[in-house]
């Protein structure tokens, strides 16, 4: 049914409740707000809910077919959402995969109506909202989001222990670093948090940081900003590239969407660098150092940061104070901004005196090395893994930018493979023809195996395998590394979809098999998904579409691997033919 692919997570929730004693200190002078035209705020409010369609009387309904369908619909989508609230879950996939087909099914002439687009798209977000279904399917794992850590933190009151600030303000007089330190009762408040219930999540991060630490300073070092801004990646995202907050800011750096457009990262249908450990990395110093440049404080150019400069501009310009604790004590920022200042310092200072915060004996990750490889050419994941003998997961480890199983149609993409497989990959990678790249695969021959029966399986024809690879009638022998000719969405290795439908406009010239090919699926499961027969689409302005996602692998993973094992090299080439060439060779 077409609900085993359909829940997702929960909507986001855009507000904190959370209140703090403003913290006392002397006023700061009045100063003139920075001359630099301010930004449009970034707010990050959750999207609104789709409203349902106005009730359509008995009357018109009669005369408007499509009005008739809809209201058919809701009440299928009603019985639904009443089977869910009571628990009964099964009955109310049964009830939406009602009322979805009963829009996919309609005949041409209602289905190009927009009010069947948008009763779709919202009987679709509806039901991807309802967290109890997604738990109940089983579409397999994914590269899944990571929440972001910042949005924990902000959901607590912090207690101020006297003790723990008292300890803290002694310990920051010693504390060397390149941003400045202040204690607070906001401050004290969230190392108690961290101490306590929110130790787990420090400490995740702290092992996490091993990974990317010496690359973070690098890049913050080369942007001329201080070393110890790494902290707020820390406490944001927990250095984890797939985190996600409940607004939708993405990555390491928690990038909003149009501020990482204005400092250069790319977000389209194949890839999104807020994902890019580096590339963020870069565009965040870049984003921070205008911010101080603006204000001329790093903790405003930190608020400005979580609010956006405009905000901050603003709450400047109406006080006359340029500084974060007095726009604090004045409760003239949100309150996430309020937080968010106090909780970096938090995290600075704990990170940076381990010993006295029983942090020192966390293991740190190990940097996972990799060889970069320039590509203008799309290429499945599948057959990357195969060229250099890892697993799907271990290449979307190390490319989390890339948001298919695939790399982007158009352009040059940098491609990350395991350390010292580039070669491999490259000698590999050249028995494909470049425009099979998406859909061709390796086979490793088992004993047993023919031609015949691997056409069966891969849905291609023992002729083409043969031709391929220059064989003769002969059946191939046991661990050859055979070239597989698939044809563009005749055989599909992926296995699971991903729970959530992505929408897609249809444009002119598109056709099944063509959009089938852009998002590395069969064409068979574009017409399954739509109800649609032959290759047409004409009179169809949008396409339901189920992403591919990666089954997880029994081996190790390239994010956890810690050890200095080489990595399993690819089948060398002897001069015989090319099944002979791409034998398979056992590791050493």
């Amino acid at each position: 049914m077409l609900l085993a692919a359909l829940a997702a997570t929960v909507a986001c929730q855009s507000a904190q409740k959370r209140t703090f004693l403003p913290p006392q200190q002397a006023q700061a002078p009045a100063v003139q707000p920075a001359s630099k035209a301010p930004d449009p705020p970034q707010t990050k409010a959750a999207a609104p809910v789709p409203e349902p369609p106005k009730a359509a009387t008995p009357d018109a309904a009669a005369a408007d077919p499509v009005a008739q369908l809809i209201v058919r619909v809701e009440k299928e989508y009603q019985l639904g959402q009443d089977a869910y609230k009571a628990g009964n879950l099964d009955t109310a996939k049964k009830d939406f995969d009602t009322a979805v087909n009963l829009l996919l099914n309609a005949d041409a002439a209602l289905r190009a109506d927009e009010r069947m687009d948008r009763e779709l798209d919202r009987v679709m977000e509806g039901i991807n909202g309802l967290d109890k279904l997604v738990a109940q399917e089983d579409a397999g794992p994914q590269q899944k989001q990571e929440p972001a850590p910042i949005d924990e933190a902000n959901d607590v009151t912090p207690a101020v222990d006297a003790s723990v600030k008292a300890k803290a303000e002694a310990e920051i007089k010693s504390t060397r670093s390149d941003l400045p330190l202040m204690m607070t009762d906001q401050v004290a408040g969230f190392i108690n948090f961290y101490s306590n219930r929110g130790r787990g999540v420090l400490e995740r991060a702290l092992a996490r940081s091993g990974r990317y630490d010496e690359m973070i300073r690098r890049v913050l070092k080369q942007e001329g900003v201080p070393q110890d801004l790494i902290y707020l990646a820390q406490a944001e995202s927990g250095f984890h590239p797939l985190a996600v907050s409940r607004v939708g800011a993405r990555g390491m750096w928690q990038f909003m969407g149009s501020r990482a457009k204005g400092y250069g990262l790319q977000r389209n249908f194949w890839v999104d660098e807020r994902q890019d450990p580096e590339k963020a990395t870069r565009a965040a110093a870049r984003h921070l150092k205008d911010l101080y440049t603006q204000f001329g404080d790093w903790y405003l150019a930190m608020a400005a940061y979580n609010s956006g400069p405009g905000r901050v501009q603003s709450a400047v310009k109406r006080t006359g104070y340029a500084d974060f604790w007095e726009l604090y004590r004045r409760n003239v920022l949100p309150k996430e901004t309020r937080n968010y200042v106090p909780i970096i310092l938090a995290v600075t200072i704990m990170a940076k005196n381990p010993e006295q915060y029983g942090l020192d004996d966390v293991n740190r990750d190990q940097p996972i090395p990799y060889d970069t490889v320039k590509i203008d050419y799309p290429i499945d994941l599948r057959l990357v893994a195969q060229c250099v003998n890892a697993s799907p997961a271990d290449l979307q480890e190390l490319n989390p930018s890339l948001l298919r199983l695939s790399t982007p149609k158009d352009g040059v993409f940098e491609l990350h493979v395991p350390a010292g497989t580039k070669k491999n990959f490259e000698t590999a990678v050249a028995a494909i023809p470049v425009d099979k790249r998406l859909w061709w695969r390796y086979h490793d021959v088992k004993a047993g195996e023919t031609l015949a029966s691997l056409a069966r399986t891969y849905h291609t024809t023992a002729k083409a395998i043969a031709e391929t690879n220059k064989l003769g009638d002969d059946s191939p022998e046991a661990e050859t590394r055979l070239v597989i000719p698939i044809a563009a969405g005749k055989f599909s290795d992926i296995g699971t979809y991903a729970r959530r439908m992505t929408r897609y406009r249809v444009r002119k010239g598109d056709t099944v098999e063509t959009v089938a090919e852009n998002f590395a699926v069969p064409a068979k499961m574009v017409r399954s998904w739509n109800r649609l027969k032959g290759n047409s689409l004409a009179g169809r302005k949008v396409l339901y579409v189920h992403l591919p996602v990666t089954p997880e692998t029994s081996g190790t993973q390239v994010a956890s691997r810690t050890s200095k094992k080489s990595p399993k090299r690819a089948p060398r080439s002897s001069p015989r033919s090319r099944a002979s060439a791409l034998r398979k060779q056992r590791p050493s």
